[in-house]
């Protein structure tokens, strides 16, 4: 329900007090306040604060009260007329409408969208402009279903278009393969709606942040892994068919270095240099976060590297590789699970997590040095996997009472 008032004030400055007053229409919409000069002035013994009119019977405090009496009327139905039309009802909105303002071009959301991709584009990831083209795909399907527009006013995003949005996501039922979006999928999605809403403050395009009084709301999840068991099984494999060996043989690198996809798509001859300890070591930048990664090489890794350094495919895109689309590679490692009766949901991505558990910190690899390895640019994003690493604490337990035990004999 919104709320709606006028009221006239005059503006008299300490220095005038004895001279004319300007006066002003005070506009207030649900709480917000702005004026409206109206080109006349009084004296300030002439004008009834409390009822905002003038005080008198001559002929110029007649008209001066008829001229307030109309600009109050017409900006009653400034307020009315967008009632009416469905507009967004905001102090500005009827300020614009009664000075004629209204056919000015106005900031939308899509405007907000549409520029917050061209100037991110070339400074964010690919993966990543490719998540906001997502969320900006929902917000469309929102706006057409929940105010049957294909745009709205900026200043519709508020509160309650958060709140909307978000029983929107949890509620949306795809109509292809995809299946529907986890309690995190939404909260990302939101995620990226509050720093949209955050470029759109700072422009000034917004007045106030609608996301200071909405929490997002993440749930704890344990990063899937690859055991020490099902490492071995993958490692000991040989395919007869190239196509699943190579996917594999791509996979099990990251599961000795900690790359991820579209990194490792990337890797060159070059990309390899002798580290302080003078052996063969990784050093790129991660395409998320533009973070300088150094990785020594295991044993495993440097066989994987050997082993494709004359093949044709790799040899004419100069990179370490025979590199195929995530999503194929994805599609392959599906197969290779099956073949090989892994349970778990063989993804690229999962050879990240296995390197941070099954292969760094349940071996006593610290955390610092994990971190540096996996490109974090904070250590409680390492930490996440240090949670599930059972086994190691196991271990160390086991070695602790060991040792108290000796120390008592």
């Amino acid at each position: 329900m919104n709320t709606f008032g006028i009221h006239f004030v005059i503006r008299v400055t300490k220095q005038q007090k004895n001279e004319m007053g300007a006066v002003f229409a005070r506009i207030s919409v649900n709480g917000r306040k702005s004026e409206i000069s109206l080109k006349a002035k009084v004296l300030p013994k002439n004008w009834d604060v409390a009822i905002g009119k003038a005080k008198g019977r001559n002929d110029e405090i007649i008209k001066l009260n008829n001229h307030i009496e109309r600009v109050r009327s017409l900006i009653t139905d400034c307020y009315h007329q967008l009632i009416q039309q469905r507009q967004t009802i905001t102090v500005d909105a009827v300020k614009s409408l009664y000075l004629g303002e209204d056919t000015k071009e106005r900031v939308t959301l899509l405007k907000l969208l549409e520029y917050h991709k061209q100037v991110e584009t070339g400074r964010l990831a690919p993966g990543t402009l490719k998540n906001y083209t997502t969320t900006v795909s929902y917000l469309k399907k929102f706006i057409r279903k929940q105010y049957r527009k294909d745009d709205i006013p900026l200043d519709s995003l508020n509160y309650k278009f958060i709140m909307d949005f978000e029983h929107f996501l949890h509620n949306y039922e795809p109509t292809d393969h995809h299946r529907p979006l986890s309690n995190n999928g939404v909260m990302k999605h939101l995620e990226r709606l509050k720093k949209l809403a955050n470029m759109a403050v700072t422009m000034d395009w917004l007045e106030k942040d609608p996301f200071a009084k909405y929490r997002l709301r993440f749930e704890k999840v344990e990063r899937g892994h690859l055991s020490k068991e099902e490492l071995a099984v993958l490692s000991n494999k040989r395919f007869s068919i190239e196509r699943l060996q190579s996917v594999l043989d791509m996979f099990l690198f990251s599961c000795y270095t900690g790359l991820a996809y579209v990194d490792i798509s990337k890797l060159s001859r070059e990309h390899i240099c002798k580290g302080i300890d003078g052996k063969d070591w990784l050093m790129t930048k991660r395409e998320k976060t533009n973070t300088l990664v150094k990785v020594p090489l295991l044993p495993q890794a440097v066989q994987l590297i050997s082993k494709y350094k004359n093949h044709p495919a790799a040899v004419a895109n100069e990179t370490l590789f025979p590199v195929i689309t995530n999503q194929r590679m994805n599609g392959y490692l599906k197969e290779i699970a099956d073949l090989c009766k892994i349970k778990k949901n063989l993804t690229f991505h999962l050879a990240r997590h296995t390197f941070a558990t099954t292969v760094t910190l349940s071996n006593g690899v610290p955390i610092e040095s994990v971190s540096k390895m996996l490109g974090h640019t904070s250590i409680k994003t390492t930490q996440i996997y240090a949670k599930v690493v059972e086994q190691k604490l196991s271990e160390d337990m086991q070695n602790l009472k060991l040792k108290m035990l000796s120390s008592q004999r």
